[in-house]
């Protein structure tokens, strides 16, 4: 089902900081539920941290995208907002995940895996060592590590990591799904035999480029702040924004941003900025 558009409660904007700040003000002031805008990252951050403020015992704001899976959807986050983060940031991400997944994906205990260069818990630099051993000791459902080349696969239902780290697996995801998928195609209509074949496999390669189509999803929750803030992709599509604004108006009507407040702070611990 198509989530209804609420285009009077929704501050839609360009790339211009300038519009940006004028978003985030109409959300902290109430005359607007929501701000979408594929702008710079840094900048819609900085708006969100300024006029809409943290949630109350949040660290950092994280940014929350939904990987296509093979067992479902992915929360991936940091995918951006925090370049650089310590141990305890990671375990309250993890927290904000988890959190997320329960009230919005309506997943049952989701089980977290922290990103890492091996499903070894020794394997890592020495953020990822010390994260591990904050999230093994925590009441989280951790399983350990998980590698990136199991993230499409599904690898967890929840995956933190740093924001470095995060926004380079993402865009590494997105490359890797549009060449594949291009260079399906370009082969299918190369020869007359390859186009008679496309024609029978085209409801199912429909179905596969909709689910692993970032355009899909459309744009991302910045979540931690008391107002709820979708980045979209910068060289989004038209139909990439109108999935963004979905986005936001479903984030809305299931009060992202109020049950992660009641929430976060019964079960994140809370450490100094």
């Amino acid at each position: 089902m198509t989530t209804p558009l609420h285009p009077r409660r929704l501050a839609v904007v360009g790339s211009g900081v300038a519009g940006l700040v004028a978003a985030h003000v109409a959300v902290a002031e109430g005359r607007a539920d929501a701000v979408v805008s594929a702008g710079n990252t840094g900048a819609m951050l900085a708006a969100g941290l300024l006029h809409l403020r943290r949630i109350p015992g949040v660290m950092r704001p994280a940014i929350a995208v939904p990987i296509p899976t093979r067992k479902g959807p992915s929360v991936l986050l940091d995918s951006g907002a925090n370049a650089d983060a310590r141990p305890e940031h990671l375990l309250q991400f993890a927290y904000m995940g988890a959190i997320f997944a329960e009230e919005i994906l309506e997943l049952a205990k989701p089980e977290v895996r922290l990103l890492s260069i091996g499903e070894e818990a020794e394997k890592g630099n020495q953020l990822t060592l010390d994260a591990h051993a904050l999230l093994a000791a925590s009441d989280l459902e951790f399983a350990g590590n998980a590698e990136s080349r199991d993230l499409l696969a599904g690898a967890a239902d929840v995956v933190v990591c740093d924001g470095f780290t995060g926004n380079v697996a993402l865009k590494l995801l997105e490359g890797t799904i549009k060449t594949v998928l291009d260079s399906l195609r370009a082969e299918i209509t190369a020869t007359p035999r390859g186009k008679l074949g496309g024609l029978l496999i085209r409801p199912a390669a429909r179905r596969l480029r909709t689910r692993l189509d970032p355009d899909t999803y459309g744009g991302a929750y910045l979540l931690g702040l008391r107002g709820l803030s979708v980045i979209a992709h910068g060289n989004s599509s038209r139909h990439a924004i109108a999935n963004a604004i979905r986005l936001a108006a479903r984030g809305v009507d299931h009060d992202v941003v109020g049950r992660l407040a009641s929430r976060l702070p019964e079960r994140s611990p809370q450490t100094a900025v």
